[in-house]
């Protein structure tokens, strides 16, 4: 058995500058392909972004800065209205998997995670599953810390990061993009943008992330967190949602169009 971890980002599953607008046309065939995982005997776990069910409000009320005594009030309503909306847009992703005949288990962070970045805490036990068993599902979200922040934004790519490194029988770990095949040369809306095939760390990158609706890090916390997974992961890939069958290529082949993550150039 080999464990497969997919992160939807929420570019893809969502249109990011509409306020709660949900892409059900781009979950459902990824959802079709995780299926296929599944009957080929890999066990899945699924992480989800927030898109516009999360940044949009997170942004204005400053919620990935923790707590502002002067907006206080304004800000424990924007948690309850983002922890609410997240759960709306995993459920739709829920769905999908359903659909498709598969069972899944949705797994807030809030529940089980305390703190944020790359050193946040908790219990990812309930994560290691067989292939028969339900498929977790969690996402990134409004979690508690235990410091003067009191509260701050667990991104789906830190959760990535522990899964991959941390659970047994990983094979590959994919992030799925929603409108670029992996990570490129230069912005995607340049002329003669060109795919990065194989990127380290070492080889920068220029941060092309929309600051001003993301809060969570964009295209670069992706490639940062993604070249962490593979010192412990042989495939870390970025690819296109939209092109779900890339997910096949790159689990069962180990060969896709696009972005393989490395930790160091091969020899």
């Amino acid at each position: 058995m080999s464990r497969v971890i997919v992160k939807l980002g929420g570019g893809l599953i969502t249109d990011k500058t509409e306020y709660k607008h949900v892409q059900i046309s781009h979950i459902g065939p990824v959802a079709s392909v995780i299926k296929e995982l599944v009957d080929l005997g890999h066990s899945i776990i699924l992480v989800h972004g927030a898109g516009s069910f999360g940044h949009i409000e997170s942004r204005k009320w400053r919620l990935a800065d923790g707590y502002q005594q002067d907006i206080e009030h304004e800000q424990a309503e924007a948690i309850a209205r983002v922890r609410f909306d997240m759960l709306e847009l995993n459920q739709h992703v829920v769905s999908a998997l359903e659909s498709q005949g598969l069972e899944a288990e949705s797994l807030p962070p809030r529940y089980w995670a305390n703190g944020v970045g790359l050193s946040f805490k908790g219990d990812i036990s309930a994560f290691e599953r067989a292939p028969s068993e339900p498929i977790p599902v969690t996402f990134g979200d409004v979690v508690e810390v235990t410091n003067d922040s009191k509260f701050g934004i667990l991104s789906g790519d830190h959760i990535m990061v522990r899964l991959g490194i941390e659970l047994p029988d990983v094979s590959a770990c994919l992030f799925l993009l929603g409108d670029v095949d992996g990570l490129m040369d230069r912005p995607p809306e340049q002329s003669g943008t060109k795919l990065i095939e194989q990127w380290i760390p070492s080889d920068g990158l220029r941060e092309t992330h929309a600051s001003d609706i993301d809060v969570t890090g964009g295209i670069l916390l992706k490639a940062q967190c993604a070249s962490i997974i593979a010192n412990s992961v042989d495939h870390v890939w970025l690819l296109n949602g939209r092109e779900p069958n890339r997910m096949l290529d790159a689990v069962v082949r180990g060969v896709a169009v696009g972005t393989k993550v490395l930790s160091e150039r091969p020899s």
